[in-house]
């Protein structure tokens, strides 16, 4: 493929990528919304408010780093699928943060940590899809971030597999900060590094 088309290409699938993102994007938005609208109705949770704003930051970082695949000499319909399971699965985590009613529970702390596993899982797989991310993006940018990919996805991978299987809210609080913190550290870098 040439440079003209890869050109031509990148901006359509930036556009469809944004679309996915932007409803993940309105969908945390809207939740917040609600809990300022209706206070009463559900007791506020620390831990799922931090996952929430963890949330609306990966969503961030995700569309800056993606400006990234405007380099590539070429672009195929595998990417293209690639990158949109990839934002559908950010989506997923956001619609699973914010369901559309919480008759069966107490309130978001209860449902959070009742819907754990499937949110885990999720998070867990961006792991995994991150990393293809990082490869697709050539040796440039592997290299650029290989040392840390060799420490964030094992232990992301293994602190997802120990939060799905215990509740206890102590700990889901410090995945919460622990993610949090995580997330500056790589606000950090995108500071220094090149696209």
């Amino acid at each position: 493929m040439d440079p003209q088309a890869v050109n031509e290409l990148f901006p359509h699938i930036r556009i469809v990528i944004g679309m996915v993102i932007g409803l993940a994007i309105a969908r945390l938005l809207t939740g917040i919304a609600r809990l300022i609208q209706h206070p009463k109705r559900y007791r506020v949770s620390l831990i799922h408010l931090l996952w929430v704003f963890s949330l609306l930051a990966e969503l961030a970082l995700f569309w800056w780093w993606e400006f990234a695949l405007s380099r590539l000499s070429s672009l195929t319909f595998g990417t293209f699928i690639f990158l949109i399971v990839y934002a559908l699965t950010l989506f997923l985590l956001c619609a699973l943060l914010f369901p559309e009613d919480l008759d069966e529970y107490a309130d978001y702390e209860d449902y959070f940590l009742n819907r754990r596993r499937w949110f885990f899982g999720l998070f867990a797989l961006i792991f995994v899809l991150d990393v293809v991310d990082t490869a697709l993006k050539g040796p440039a940018r592997w290299n650029h971030y290989s040392a840390d990919y060799l420490i964030q996805v094992p232990l992301g991978l293994g602190l997802c597999l120990v939060a799905s299987l215990w509740a206890n809210k102590r700990l889901q609080l410090a995945m919460a900060l622990l993610h949090i913190t995580y997330q500056l550290y790589w606000t950090a870098r995108v500071l220094t590094a090149p696209l």
